[in-house]
């Protein structure tokens, strides 16, 4: 659906709205900014705008498109319109809805309505929000062929925000990702494997407004180029989200740990491994000041991620690690992964060798995993954080 004169993008927040008075108005202004890079990292040529708790793209006609698209791709945004400005008059709103109807006469559908939502005294508009859906929803339908009215589900809604000094008409509700605005929570480490699920637990933390420090442990034998190549593919999709913050990735040694699991630990070696795991990304999260760690785990998804496997593995670290995808099934992580568009480096077969037990231990406690890992994991693990070397992306 296309808008005919749209040269304005609105711009809805999503749980912004619920924050006090100040707290939004610092998150607008964050939001205002990540817009901002977004769209300037994909030259566009846009001008960003924050009032009365809203922001505005404006644009010329050949780039309102790809604002809209820039603005519903940012962390804390709930929908964009791209928007046809107009006095804020019902002559002038009745003939933009007409238009816009004449324009999008094939793509309507069977049923359509209009929605209106004023805001000013009677004296600012001397109508309604019902007059204007009315007498618009009477221009709409003699501008299409045989149409038929729908107030409950319609296939096209048209719609009209009238305010004191102007008024929008748009067509076109583009769904954003919501959450919060990306820099308005602490950061916390992500633990990136170049799977499926670690890259949208990364994506699922930076919706709730907390930047990611991203880590890939390399796996010597057990990774290869391949496995690293669909991590750092993965990480460059997220940083699309997130063109104003540094997400470069801390790449750490991890082949000689993985070795020594292969050979001296049993059925609790995955979990002796994520134990390792969780202890080089509490180290970095020292290092860069992070708040906790955030994994791709999703309780028995894997022998690993039982609920007691879980319980004894996350002992290993003092922060908190945040899962997102705890309770989600694979077919939702997966459809989550096809969205945000990291589903097909995720599923680049990687050559990796298998590191996982024929046997893994399911019900372990504390006491079972510590017994079974070498005394020096923890020393190893730090280590490991501290030669970690920086890819940049």
């Amino acid at each position: 659906m296309r808008q005919p004169g749209a040269d304005t993008v609105l711009v809805r927040h999503a749980d912004v709205g619920v924050k006090s008075g100040k707290v939004q108005a610092e998150m607008e202004r964050r939001l205002r900014d990540n817009i901002e890079a977004i769209v300037r990292d994909r030259g566009i040529d846009a001008e960003v705008e924050r009032r009365w708790s809203r922001i505005f793209l404006h644009a010329d006609s050949d780039d309102i498109d790809a604002a809209a698209d820039a603005a519903a791709d940012t962390f804390g945004v709930r929908s964009a319109s791209p928007a046809a400005i107009v006095p804020p008059e019902k002559g002038p709103i009745v003939d933009a809805l007409a238009r816009s109807a004449d324009a999008n006469a094939d793509a309507v559908g069977d049923t359509f309505a209009v929605r209106a939502r004023r805001a000013g005294t009677a004296e600012a508009h001397p109508f309604t929000s019902e007059d204007l859906e009315r007498e618009g929803g009477a221009a709409v339908f003699d501008a299409l062929d045989d149409p038929e009215v729908d107030l409950t589900d319609p296939d096209t809604t048209f719609s009209v925000e009238c305010r004191k000094d102007e008024a929008f008409v748009y067509t076109d509700e583009r769904p954003g990702p919501g959450g919060l605005p990306l820099g308005s929570q602490a950061k916390v480490v992500a633990l990136v494997s170049g799977g499926i699920d670690s890259p949208v637990a990364a994506w699922e933390m930076m919706k709730r407004g907390a930047p990611i420090v991203p880590v890939y442990l390399e796996l010597g034998d057990y990774g290869g180029q391949d496995h690293e190549a669909r991590a750092m593919e993965t990480v460059r999709r997220l940083a699309d989200f997130a063109p104003n913050f540094d997400m470069n990735v801390r790449k750490v040694p991890a082949g000689d740990v993985m070795d020594l699991l292969a050979e001296e630990v049993g059925p609790a070696r995955m979990l002796v491994y994520r134990r390792f795991m969780y202890r080089v990304a509490e180290h970095v999260a020292r290092e860069t000041n992070s708040s906790g760690i955030v994994t791709g785990e999703a309780i028995g998804q894997k022998s690993s991620q039982t609920a007691r496997n879980l319980g004894a593995t996350s002992q290993a670290a003092d922060l908190p690690i945040h899962r997102p995808l705890l309770t989600m099934d694979k077919s939702e992580i997966t459809e989550r992964a096809r969205d945000i568009g990291t589903f097909r480096d995720s599923t680049i077969p990687a050559g990796c060798n298998r590191i996982a037990p024929d046997y893994p231990e399911t019900n372990a406690t504390l006491e079972i995993v510590e017994n079974a890992e070498p005394d020096d994991l923890f020393e190893r693990a730090e280590n490991a954080a501290r030669n970690a070397t920086i890819v940049d992306l």
